[in-house]
């Protein structure tokens, strides 16, 4: 079923995919691939949303690495964006967008994702550079991390907005691409040498600083074998993750470069290829915060707050804690375990008077507004802390 040209269409868009072969390939809606990108891409935003969330929230990631970190979410955040954008102009749109249009879309797609491997590129740095001086000079320090930063985004944006700035194919068609029709092979073949040295170099700077880790003098811990293991798969999930997702997209373009269509008929099923590179945005969250006890911690206070925050504030009644009365938490229970805070077990007494007494057996009824004593026990603690996310109607009910 050939393909019309339709009023409105570029038709300089149309000349270039006419080339390609892309013109004559079925153009059918294909809902069940959208959906399924779409759900990466929200996935993505959300996860990374979260991280630069618990950084700025939390005053102890205000450091070198953890804002490294939440460069690396911001970029893997706007690739998740990007990509929808890019998903809601294929197909049929892409013929009816002028030629800047195009190179704008792909050239945001390549500011993600090149930022997002800078990014990884930039961790790995200083990383070994931490390694390297283990007592870095504060002002050194961040002078260096604002100078990673703005060299990964001004290469970024610099390497994306080559073919806007005029390297491309659009006055010979002969030079253009295959994948993306409206780039010169060679600005492909460009792109592939500067990823190719960027997967090196991640790949030797974390070597270098498993080797620096697990070296004699360089012992950070009673246990090294412990901690070696520790490093050791964290570098491997590292490195598999980010092979696993960007090596067949290089070895694609490699293809294209090298290859006719003709002879290499999955020069067309690119979105695939491009997918599984932005799915690595998708896992990067994954391995660099859920990994650091901290930043789980600080996950989980933010899914807390938010959890409460949207639980109804009607008057207190059956299965909603009166918000007069004292909740018992994890922080103030620590203060009171110590200093003798009842006996009672699972069902807590209010005191009668305006001061909380300590929980008897024969004390079962007091004023609602008092202060409720602190869980002594696990099982008490544990429904504290249910009752305070909403989990549990009541506490007594434990």
């Amino acid at each position: 079923m050939g393909n019309i040209v339709e009023e409105g269409m570029n038709m300089d868009i149309v000349t270039h995919y006419n080339h390609s072969g892309k013109w004559d390939r079925p153009r059918s809606s294909e809902a069940c691939k959208m959906a399924v990108l779409l759900f990466i891409c929200v996935l993505i935003v959300l996860e990374n949303v979260t991280v630069l969330l618990a950084v700025w929230k939390n005053k102890r990631f205000h450091n070198r690495m953890y804002f490294l970190i939440g460069n690396l979410a911001l970029s893997d955040l706007l690739a998740g964006v990007a990509y929808v954008v890019n998903i809601f102009t294929s197909g049929r749109n892409t013929f009816f967008l002028t030629p800047q249009q195009w190179l704008a879309r792909e050239g945001s797609m390549f500011v993600a994702l090149s930022a997002s491997t800078f990014s990884l590129l930039a961790i790995g740095i200083e990383r070994h550079m931490t390694m390297v001086r283990l007592r870095p000079c504060e002002t050194a320090g961040r002078g260096r991390l604002l100078g990673l930063l703005a060299a990964c985004w001004l290469v970024s944006v610099l390497l994306s907005a080559l073919p806007s700035l005029g390297w491309n194919c659009l006055n010979n068609l002969a030079s253009c691409s295959t994948v993306l029709p409206l780039y010169a092979k060679s600005y492909v073949a460009f792109c592939i040498s500067v990823f190719s040295a960027l997967l090196v170099a991640i790949i030797i700077l974390y070597i270098r600083i498993y080797r620096l880790v697990t070296s004699s003098g360089r012992r950070v811990s009673s246990r090294p074998s412990e901690r070696s293991l520790a490093l050791l798969r964290t570098v491997v999930i590292v490195l598999g993750v980010f092979v696993m997702c960007w090596a067949p997209l290089f070895l694609l373009l490699l293809l294209d470069v090298g290859c006719s269509p003709d002879k290499c008929p999955v020069l067309y099923q690119v979105e695939w290829f491009i997918a599984l590179a932005v799915l690595n945005s998708a896992l990067n969250p994954l391995i660099y915060t859920l990994s650091s006890r901290e930043m789980r911690a600080a996950f989980f206070r933010l899914l807390c707050c938010c959890q409460t925050s949207m639980q109804p504030t009607g008057t207190p009644g059956a299965g909603i804690p009166n918000l007069g009365t004292a909740i018992p938490t994890v922080e103030n229970s620590k203060t009171s375990l110590g200093g003798g805070g009842g006996s009672g077990a699972g069902k807590p007494a209010l005191g009668r008077g305006k001061v909380p007494t300590p929980v008897t057996s024969d004390n079962k009824h007091g004023d609602p507004t008092a202060a409720v004593p602190h869980p002594s026990g696990p099982a008490d603690l544990l429904s504290a802390v249910l009752v305070k996310a909403g989990a549990l109607p009541s506490l007594s009910k434990f």
